[in-house]
């Protein structure tokens, strides 16, 4: 089991939670928040994983200059700006 000080802050956070109805218990609330902080964790892995896939791509020589991609850009929203006009 575990014991933790959450200190006089979120302790009284906690309590209003439980006392508010929204959760039954104490430890109902440091689960969902737990589950919470997995779930993040488990999105920034996969971020993290795009964001190496994306630099060994780039260093292998499999990516566009970002001139070519702002050009094409720029030029679809200009675009995009004359069909509304």
């Amino acid at each position: 089991m575990i014991n933790a000080d959450l200190g006089q802050q979120l302790e009284g956070y906690v309590a209003k939670l439980v006392e508010s109805g929204r959760y039954a218990s104490e430890s109902e609330v440091l689960r969902e928040g737990v589950k919470l902080i997995q779930d993040r964790e488990l999105q920034l892995n996969a971020l993290d994983a795009i964001i190496d896939r994306g630099i060994a791509d780039s260093e292998a020589g499999r990516g566009k200059p970002a001139s070519d991609v702002f050009d094409r850009l720029e030029a679809k929203y200009h675009a995009m700006a004359s069909n509304r006009q």
